[in-house]
Parts: structure tokens; sequence; C-alpha cells
């Protein structure tokens, strides 16, 4: 019952962006593998420059070849509606049904591949940086899913290093993000109120950081020198899987079946907090989809039933284990559970994907909703993960929030001074 009423509360309070005010969307159970895509191969939070191209694709696995459309809406800082009106932000129009689609080939689980790129002939460009939701609704107006994506400026530069905490306690677990503002071409007045950033480790908004103001100026560079404030857990490398070979147990697969659908049972994994640390190539958390044997892997790949399984034996109370990954843009709902078995003495869990290499780990659910992510793989002052600062603008008297710049940086440069 404990868990029922936990997953209720997770479904609700994961509707909800990290900087909340309006409702993000969690696709229902027939729409599958949602990827954005932009310079990389790689399914992950799209930061575009003015101009730049964005692709989303997503599947749908009910057969029935729907038509869906797509809206966009420009957001401040704080992801509540911002007062510009679309014709402000968007050069041409929207609320457009997506027309590039395709179905299936070969495949044991039947679907259709709904392709849509912006730019396009209808929405020929994006005008304005900021915030950006694009929605995904049905024929008679119902909302299916959305997504968050960035457009910036190139105005500002923006430095990041990464440094090990200065905390005793935490200098073998955290990271922390230091980083300097550059804007020689625009004066940033007053920027404890008008300037604004976001800090992201593995292009994961729901972990973001957004409080930080800067400490002080020196010229036109604002200086954020935070340890506490601007600091992650470490982590640790990824788990994977590989089933690009359906048919063949290969990497993290230890071995195949055939029932409706292929089933791919993963080797048994085991808590990592308490062993050394190992580096291990990772995507960060990120999947590509791809089929050894097929030339098209949007419609060639097919749908495997993946079966987890982990050892823990650490006393979880009323909290939660569950399969966490940007395979479905780092939600928390019941297809991500682990469920105990008693028969095995392990937290198992079942739930479909599509084919390819897919990065994941396994956290613990609090009850108030919040993820322990170091609970079962640890956090290690050593581990490379992927951070970006956005910096976000709005001069007195404007009418909406610019971003103005982004910064990068990998942890394997981390340093202790």
């Amino acid at each position: 019952m404990a868990r029922i009423s936990l997953l209720s509360y997770l479904s609700i309070l994961f509707t909800l962006p990290i900087l909340a005010q309006i409702h993000e969307k969690i696709e229902p159970p027939y729409i599958g593998t949602i990827q954005f895509r932009g310079a990389t191969d790689q399914s992950q939070l799209p930061i575009l420059r003015l101009g730049e191209r964005l692709e989303l694709s997503f599947d749908a696995l009910n057969g029935k070849e729907e038509d869906f459309y797509y809206t966009i809406t420009h957001h401040d800082f704080d992801w509540s509606p911002s007062d510009l009106s679309k014709s402000e932000f968007l050069d041409g129009f929207d609320d457009v049904r997506i027309s590039t689609y395709e179905n299936s080939l070969n495949t044991l689980q039947i679907y259709s591949h709904y392709t849509l790129t912006i730019p396009n002939r209808d929405t020929r460009r994006l005008t304005k940086s900021g915030n950006y939701l694009l929605s995904i609704t049905n024929k008679n107006g119902d909302l299916i899913f959305t997504r968050k994506f960035m457009v910036i400026e190139n105005i500002a530069s923006v430095g990041v290093e990464i440094k090990r905490s200065r905390e005793i306690k935490n200098i073998n677990e955290k990271q922390v993000v230091q980083f300097t503002v550059n804007s020689p071409n625009l004066l940033l007045i007053n920027p404890k109120q008008t300037v604004k950033t976001l800090v992201l480790q593995n292009s994961n908004l729901k972990t973001a950081i957004t409080n930080l103001v800067p400490q002080y100026t020196i010229g036109s560079e604002l200086i954020y020198r935070y340890d506490k404030e601007a600091t992650f857990g470490g982590g640790n490398e990824f788990l994977a899987f590989d089933n690009k070979d359906v048919r063949a147990a290969s990497n993290g697969i230890r071995s195949v079946s055939l029932t409706d659908i292929y089933e791919n049972f993963l080797f048994t994994n085991s808590p990592r907090y308490d062993r050394p640390y190992t580096y291990n190539p990772d995507i960060n958390g990120n999947f590509v989809v791809r089929n050894i044997d097929a030339q098209n892997p949007n419609i060639e790949a097919d749908y495997v039933r993946m079966h987890f399984n982990l050892q823990y034996f650490d006393d979880l109370a009323d909290r939660e284990l569950h399969v966490y990954g940007n395979f479905n843009n780092w939600t928390i709902d019941g297809t991500t559970y682990m469920e105990y078995d008693s028969n095995s003495d392990t937290f198992r869990n079942e739930r479909l994907f599509k084919q390819g290499f897919y990065n994941y780990k396994y956290v613990v659910v609090n009850r108030d909703g919040t993820i322990d992510s170091g609970a079962v793989s640890g956090d290690f002052w050593q581990t490379e993960n992927d951070y970006t600062v956005l910096v976000y603008y709005r001069d007195l008297g404007a009418r909406y929030d610019r971003i103005i710049g982004v910064g990068t940086a990998n942890s394997t440069t981390i340093s202790n001074n």
C-alpha cells in the first residue's frame, strides 16, 4: 500500500518541472523513445544557438498512425509564460501536424516513428533566446507530452571550472562548479537582480542549481566562486547495456529469450557505494538507438523487454529503488520502479526499450520525492561528468529573460585548487 501511495504522489510531483509554475506532461505508455537531437547522435537536452536546427522524434506503439500536432511556447527563467506574443518569438506559425512519419519494418513490436524538424516550412525560425516548451497534442487537442529546450545568444562568454569540494567531509564525494561571466559588449546593470544562472550536471534539469548570484565583479566580469552552494554529488560512472544485436547476449546482457517480443536479461547488479572508484567510459546517462542489422534504425530497431536485477540489502524503510537515466527524461514513475522478489532476494524491473546503447543507474527515492542518486552507485570526486552553465539576463523594463551565454566543462579537468 505504501508503494502505491508514493507512486501516486510522485506521478503528481514529477509532472512539475524543477523550476515549477508550468506543468510538464509525461508521455503515456504508448509513446516510446522520445529523442531530442542536435549536434550529436545522443538524445539529450537541446541547447541551441539562434538559427540552429532542432529535431524531435518519438514512436507511437499503438499501431493507429495517429495525427500529432506541435506548439511552441516561450518561458522565463522560472518557467512561467513570458510576456511575448507568439509573433514576437516565432517567424511562421505552429499548431501544425507532424507530417513526417514511417511505420516500423520487420519488427515484432509495431510502431509509427514520427520526426519533427525545426526550422521547417511552417515554423521558419525562432527569433528570441530563452526557455522554450515544445508541446505535442493529438487531433482532439489533448496534450500528449512536452519537452523543454533552450535557445541562446552569443553575447557573453562563460568560463567554467570544476573543483573538488573544500569541505573535508565531502572532499571525496562532491564536485563544485565555479564560473565567470564576461560581457564586454553588454552592460549588465545591477547583476544581482538582472542576471540569473542555471547550472546543469549531465543536462539533467531536474537536479539544476538555480539560486546563484555573482559574488563580486571585476570590470565587466561577474565572478561565481561558490563552494557549498554550487556543489553536485560526483556520482559514479553509469551502468550500460547494448542490445544492437537483439538475438545475442552482449554488453551487460546475460541471456536472451523470445516471447511475444525479444526479452533481454541483464546481469545482476550490486551496490558500488562501498567499492573503490573505477573509471568506465559512459555517455553520462544518455542513449543512442541502433540496430546492427538495420539500414534505418529509426524504423528497423525493435522494442525489447529489458529485465533489470539489483541485489541490495540496505534497509530502505519506506523508500523505493528506481532505474534512472535520460531514457525517459530522468523521470521517476511506475515503469522505473524496482520491485522486491523474495524468491531471488533481489529487486527487479522489466521495461520496454528500443534497441540501442543505453546508460542507466539505480537511485533511491525518498517519501518526499527527492532522489538520493548516490545511495546505490556512490559519489566519487573522480567521476567524469559534463557540466553546463546558462546565463540569463533581463534588463530593467524588459519583458522576457534572454539567455546571453553558455559555458561547458568536464570533470576530467577537475582540480584541487
